[in-house]
């Protein structure tokens, strides 16, 4: 990452408030982009911003068409002053695992595939796309979740697709990073 493009997502990070008193920043973009490594560096550098992986909302390899329901009801008592929550996925169980409660942090960042939808547009922030080659996603994609993974990847890539033509992710994105 940049500092360049760090400072440029910083920027957006410190926009007013669009989440009750909280600022919403989504960084979406497709598997393998690099929207993990963007989250940490700009946490490291923008604390306290709280950083909740869509990853750990969505119910498995098929889970994206739900996602954006999800994530509404984490921020909707967020954007009321109140405590959000969402059901954690756990991927080892193959299952649903406990409530997490989220308390409304200065700076929330959502990242990962589907972190921004238009049915909760109202409340965010600054929406950052990342993307990269093609090759190179399908490398970071392997290093992550192993080989044994690619057995989802098509249908993954298909669900994602599908989720960004239906979003406008990229073409609602404040900021284009490709890393």
């Amino acid at each position: 990452m940049t500092p360049t493009t760090l400072d440029d997502v910083r920027a957006l990070a410190r926009r007013p408030a669009t989440l009750g008193g909280s600022r919403l920043l989504c960084i979406d973009g497709p598997t393998g982009a690099g929207k993990s490594t963007l989250a940490a560096a700009l946490a490291a550098r923008e604390p306290p911003a709280l950083v909740i992986a869509t990853d750990t909302m969505l119910e498995g390899w098929a889970g994206l068409p739900g996602l954006a329901e999800s994530v509404d009801r984490l921020l909707r008592p967020l954007a009321e002053g109140r405590p959000g929550r969402y059901r954690r996925w756990d991927w080892l169980a193959d299952a649903w695992a406990e409530d997490v409660e989220v308390e409304p942090p200065a700076l929330l960042v959502l990242e990962g595939v589907g972190s921004f939808a238009r049915r909760y547009r109202d409340l965010v922030t600054a929406l950052v796309w990342v993307d990269a080659d093609p090759a190179v996603r399908r490398r970071r994609w392997i290093e992550r979740d192993g080989e044994a993974s690619l057995v989802h990847r098509d249908a993954w890539v298909r669900d994602e697709d599908a989720l960004y033509r239906r979003e406008g992710t990229r073409a609602a994105a404040d900021l284009v990073v490709t890393t």
